[in-house]
């Protein structure tokens, strides 16, 4: 049988080089009834996820030339449960900080809060509506460095007010970054935040809107709305579409993961592919 053609959301081999390590150490851990018969390549498993990320199909409408899609399902879901998930996105934004010339240990960030519709599989429990912005669906609190990369993310109801889950974010943000000394957020935020921050040995600032009138980015807070730009051109996030928010805040970290692996190997569009790979230039 001969090997698929790969699509534009495959990671190339650059790409699968910087979180292979990940993955061959989460199969070598791997025992017990069943993990011997290792069928698929985790590599496929990988850009079959990838796949339903960025252009935002359903699982079940994965090709047929990826693995059964309850079978990716299952890795996503094993990989969000024990954290691997997150891990290869950690190792990207690390690596990402140290491309740019930064510690590996961030001392500033951004917060702000993004609502999302849902889509018809969301149970009524897990969604609310944001009286603000007129949204019934999910909220997704983030914290970001300077840079725009993903420290800490809360997916909540939309309903859940962005303080509320402003102060989550401050103590996930203090539990997994402690070098994190300051943070930026906008005048949404109420003072509880502020106080709460300062317990956990946060300085949180409020970056003022602009006076005059048109758009202007905001000093310190543009970097985060640049992050939720991101995340909107990976089209499984354009509305969330997982039935447990645990799901919603793994598919962000693939997004992110996806968007990082390109620029550390200087990759816009893929980079495998021959000119005669392409049908439309073959004669």
């Amino acid at each position: 049988m001969s090997p698929r053609r790969p699509y534009r959301s495959d990671v190339s081999d650059a790409r699968w080089a910087l979180i292979e390590p990940v993955f061959v150490a989460w199969r070598a851990a791997r025992t017990g009834p069943g993990t011997a018969a290792r069928v698929h390549d985790l590599r496929d498993i990988v850009n079959a996820i990838l796949y339903v990320n960025r252009p935002g199909i359903p699982w079940e409408y994965l090709p047929h030339d990826f693995p059964p899609y309850k079978t990716v399902y299952d890795y996503y879901a094993k990989w969000e449960v024990d954290g691997t998930a997150e891990r290869v996105h950690d190792l990207l934004r690390d690596k990402s900080r140290c491309a740019h010339g930064r510690s590996g240990a961030p001392s500033a960030a951004v917060i702000d809060a993004q609502s999302v519709k849902t889509s018809a599989n969301v149970a009524e429990t897990s969604q609310g509506i944001d009286a603000g912005k007129k949204i019934k669906g999910r909220k997704r609190h983030v914290a970001t460095d300077t840079l725009g990369l993903v420290l800490a993310v809360i997916v909540t109801a939309a309903s859940v007010h962005d303080s509320t889950g402003g102060k989550r974010l401050i103590d996930e943000l203090a539990d997994s970054h402690p070098s994190v000394t300051k943070v930026w957020a906008d005048g949404g935020y109420q003072t509880s935040v502020f106080q709460h921050g300062a317990a956990r040995g946060i300085d949180v600032e409020v970056v003022k809107r602009p006076t005059t009138e048109g758009f202007q980015p905001q000093p310190k807070r543009w970097v985060i709305e640049r992050t939720f730009g991101w995340l909107m051109q990976h089209r499984r996030l354009v509305r969330d579409y997982e039935a447990l928010p645990q799901r919603s805040r793994t598919m962000i970290h693939w997004a992110i993961a996806n968007k990082t692996s390109r620029e550390l190997t200087g990759e816009s569009t893929p980079t495998w592919r021959t000119e005669t790979d392409n049908p439309r230039t073959t004669s």
